[in-house]
């Protein structure tokens, strides 16, 4: 996502170049606001530390509690979210598994609100924070997008994935958008602290007087898109993996479709405290792995998102 510590913001969740179609049917199953409950269902594998090539590279913390403590919004569906089963599934959980073999540790999947993950990440809630984050600048120093105060120490990121921000109207019924600069004079639905917030708070300003953008923020995503299906605002707006998911899923196809070009193309970052800088480079080292043995390629290729791949894991690169 990108959060204004950015699932999303431009301190956040931007997305991916193209996406073919997400062949991935299921229910999101949508837990309660900054539920911190776990799931031990993450679909993360475990390998014993003394036999995963790569176990000897994480802090020894770590390595003697067996699990990685992962902060995610789970309700952010091709990326993370439940199935009928209430497990939880998705892009970030089967990668952050392959990795898991790699280390020879579980990562175990905690539910929180997008915009609270890094606040727990400092207050060490979570080892890490992945939950399509967009690595920016201004997460990385923490910088509030907003103001452009510094409210916090920043984090560092392992990039993973890149992807785009997406406009998405109820079916049918573009309302002449065809853009972000179409936006004027509508009301648009979006998740809190994303990318597309920032995105449409920054377009407004830009608009004649009387003719600002309505925004109306949401905890996750699912209620944004719930109010757009209720005929409460104009359009929505979410990483464009998401955002064709839901156009794909939602309805049975019936209720949204994507306008426009996807926008902001942007990494995906696993979010790491600046002081746990052998944890990052072990991330680091793990994604690099499972790029090379291929598991990352099948994992993209299951999710229908290959167009987002990257050819090797970066600290750092968002801008």
């Amino acid at each position: 996502m990108t959060a204004s510590s950015t699932r999303r913001s431009t301190a956040a969740h931007s997305r991916l170049a193209a996406v073919g179609a997400i062949a991935v049917a299921g229910a999101l199953m949508l837990t309660g606001c900054g539920d911190q409950t776990k799931d031990n269902g993450s679909g993360s594998q475990t390998a014993k530390t003394t036999t995963a090539p790569l176990a000897d590279k994480l802090p020894q913390s770590i390595r003697d509690k067996g699990v990685i403590k992962v902060g995610s919004d789970i309700a952010y569906a091709p990326v993370e979210f439940k199935d009928g089963s209430g497990k939880t599934v998705g892009i970030d959980p089967d990668i952050a598994a392959a990795m898991g073999k790699q280390l020879g540790v579980t990562f175990q999947f905690e539910n929180g609100t997008f915009d609270t993950l890094i606040t727990g990440l400092r207050s060490k809630r979570y080892d890490i924070a992945m939950s399509a984050m967009t690595d920016t600048k201004d997460r990385q120093e923490g910088i509030d997008s907003d103001t452009g105060k510094k409210v916090g120490e920043g984090v560092d990121f392992v990039d993973y994935f890149t992807a785009g921000v997406s406009i998405y109207t109820k079916k049918g019924d573009d309302q002449g958008i065809k853009g972000w600069s179409d936006l004027c004079g509508k009301k648009i639905v979006l998740q809190r602290g994303t990318v597309s917030e920032d995105l449409a708070k920054a377009e407004s300003k830009k608009c004649p007087a009387g003719k600002k953008i309505a925004i109306e923020a949401f905890d996750n995503d699912q209620q944004a898109q719930t109010r757009l299906r209720a005929g409460g605002a104009d359009a929505g707006s979410s990483d464009f993996p998401v955002a064709a998911y839901a156009v794909k899923t939602s309805g049975g196809g019936k209720d949204f479709q994507i306008v426009g070009e996807q926008v902001e193309a942007a990494p995906y970052g696993i979010a790491v405290a600046k002081d746990q800088t052998q944890l990052r480079d072990a991330l680091k080292a793990a994604l690099d792995a499972i790029i090379k043995n291929g598991e990352y390629e099948k994992i993209l290729t299951k999710w229908g998102v290959t167009d987002g791949a990257v050819k090797e894991a970066t600290i750092n690169g968002g801008k």
